[in-house]
């Protein structure tokens, strides 16, 4: 498109009207189209530590330009490139500051007008200067730490109305607080004054209490989350009795201040915000009678494969096909000493893979959900422990047969085909081969023994093989049930079971595979040592299940390890050598194993046919 037709596009006194006459601005401009003169990423150190990537854009309505801060969930349109200096772009939903003279306009959502081109600077706007006369147009935000907008001075800014555009609407409505609107909560920052959210409560925590040498207490805390953002809210004490019954999951509040805005502590939350509020005696909350304008849940999803490139501790979002429920047990805190109900669930995805999913407390006894249901978790943390397994937070959620894209489409995959597929799990040698960058050699078993892999220094091989043998003697043993202990625990002959390292007695242990096997391929044989995730995926159940067995069913014991025979699995190992006394040995132990994926299989076998130049 030309320049001339895309200044006949652009939409010529927008900002005027924004800042100007925001009661009037929808009907004159429902959805501005501006040009992008300017982008930039803020420095972190004019941020909070550790806040989320920020960007400022400057944008032109031909007449003037104004300084704009894109809101996180706007950033998609930085990472795929498709907001570029001289591109139009239509400003879908947006929050109209003014700060000591300067306006600051917050992108809240906005699409690039790819179709409209980009194009040098049209015309020779000039800086839009805010109007102190004009009603609602001056914001609650100041100092240098907001959006890294820095202002005349460093104290916080007193304020007034704001109006806020949010998805198509212009609230100037007061609710509470005499003239507070309607803020996003992306906005929201220490240096805000008299304002009002409009928030779902998606999570709800128990009352907890603590007793100190200084005092005792209670608290709860919410999850709160409108079409910006999500932000943690917690009550204290009598806080805690004044709003426990009102706030309830899953419904929409007017939240107005007082209420104190202060840097979030990660360590207790999974939301991507740098603040978070607290309750105070004149917090003001009101059930919204309109229920419907405010999204039900927020997700950024990580698929079951993506896992094994995620950080250990990270804290994500996964959805998957509910496959499996295991029974309730019970661990015991080594710090604490507390007892803990746990509930492992297996997820499964139509990206072929599967992951253990723990649940604790009440929500694990509780759990009702049947198998084959499609369960969304938001907050759950990524352990490298065996693997990639997940733990949901006791700040995280589950939500099951979401109305959601991702839902659906699970759905319709698991009914047409997942119902019948495979599925690979994570490994240890995946999740380390991707923290050190090194890609493990493919082996046959001659080759292994040949190469003398572990003579020397530590290897790692893949083999794919099939097993042969499992010696039926101690292929378990009893282990700690207190959370990542993992040591063998002693028999006391009292019916309990007692760890040295936690110094705790268990009612029962909790057993681990230690497993060897013997496995076969087409040049050989090799001994392998397998633990508790490998022994898993070996023999279908967990070690736990497999005594029970051996201890009520002696009959049925032997056939599940003739069942395992036979089975081909891919194996990613590690060879070693092991000196006990005098005498050395390498040692193969296995790191992670999975069911062979035959789509990849096969096309390996196609490129190798097409790489030695043979055709049918």
């Amino acid at each position: 498109m030309s320049a001339a037709a895309a200044q006949q596009s652009i939409t010529q006194g927008a900002l005027d009207a924004i800042f100007s006459d925001p009661e009037h601005v929808e009907q004159l401009f429902p959805v501005p189209i501006l040009q992008c003169l300017q982008i930039k990423p803020l420095a972190p150190q004019q941020g909070p530590a550790g806040q989320p990537e920020r960007y400022r854009v400057v944008l032109s309505d031909i007449r003037n330009y104004v300084q704009c801060m894109l809101a996180t969930q706007a950033n998609h349109v930085i990472h795929d490139n498709s907001l570029v200096r001289g591109a139009l772009v239509r400003i879908k939903s947006y929050q109209a500051n003014a700060v000591k003279g300067k306006n600051i306009l917050i992108i809240l959502d906005l699409d690039v007008a790819t179709e409209l081109g980009v194009h040098d600077r049209i015309g020779e706007p000039q800086a839009f200067e805010a109007k102190p006369q004009a009603a609602n147009t001056t914001a609650a935000i100041g100092g240098s730490n907001f959006y890294g907008v820095k202002t005349e001075s460093s104290a916080p800014v007193k304020s007034e109305p704001v109006s806020s555009r949010m998805g198509g609407a212009t609230n100037t409505t007061s609710h509470g607080n005499g003239n507070n609107v309607i803020y996003p909560i992306e906005a929201l920052s220490p240096y805000a004054h008299k304002w009002t959210i409009k928030a779902r409560v998606t999570q709800k925590s128990d009352i907890k209490t603590w007793h100190k040498a200084s005092g005792e207490g209670k608290l709860f805390s919410v999850n709160l989350l409108d079409q910006s953002g999500e932000i943690k809210a917690t009550a204290f004490n009598e806080q805690c009795d004044q709003f426990y019954d009102l706030l309830q999951e899953g419904q929409v509040y007017y939240i107005s201040n007082p209420c104190r805005v202060s840097l979030a502590k990660k360590q207790f939350t999974n939301l991507p915000n740098d603040y978070e509020l607290a309750f105070e005696r004149d917090t003001v909350i009101e059930k919204a009678e309109d229920q419907a304008s405010v999204p039900q849940a927020r997700f950024n999803f990580v698929n079951i494969e993506e896992l094994q490139n995620v950080e250990k501790d990270a804290t994500v979002d996964v959805i998957g096909v509910l496959k499996e429920v295991g029974e309730v047990s019970s661990i015991t805190s080594k710090n604490t000493g507390k007892p803990f109900d746990k509930r492992e669930l297996t997820l499964v995805d139509d990206t072929s893979y599967s992951v253990r999913l723990t649940i604790w407390g009440k929500t694990a006894t509780t759990f009702a959900t049947q198998p084959e249901s499609i369960v969304a978790f938001k907050g759950v943390k990524v352990s490298d422990f065996g693997g990639r397994s997940l733990s949901l937070l006791s700040s995280g959620s589950m939500n099951v047969d979401p109305d959601i894209e991702e839902a659906h489409r699970l759905k319709g995959w698991y009914d047409s085909q997942g119902r019948t597929d495979n599925f690979s799990t994570h490994n240890n040698m995946a999740s380390m081969g991707s923290a050190t960058g090194r890609v493990d050699q493919a082996k046959v078993i001659s080759q292994v023994k040949d190469e003398g892999l572990g003579t020397e220094n530590t290897d790692y091989f893949n083999l794919k093989a099939t097993i042969v043998y499992i010696k039926q003697d101690n292929f378990a043993y009893p282990a700690c049930s207190s959370d990542q202990c993992n040591k063998k625990v002693v028999d006391q002959g009292d019916g309990t079971w007692r760890c040295e390292k936690c110094d705790i007695a268990h009612p029962r242990p909790q057993y681990r595979y230690i497993m060897s096997v013997n496995v076969n391929d087409h040049t050989g044989q090799l001994w392998l040592s397998c633990f508790d995730d490998v022994g898993r995926v070996i023999m279908g159940m967990s070690a736990d299940e497999l005594m029970e067995i051996k201890e009520n069913d002696e009959d049925r014991f032997p056939t599940i390890f003739e069942a395992a025979n036979c089975t081909k699995l891919h194996f990613k190992c590690r060879a070693k050598t092991d000196t006990y006394g005098e005498n050395s040995r390498v040692r193969y132990q296995v790191m992670g194993a999975n069911q062979l994926d035959f789509r990849a299989e096969a096309l390996k076998l196609s490129d190798m046919i097409k790489q030695f130049g043979i055709s049918s």
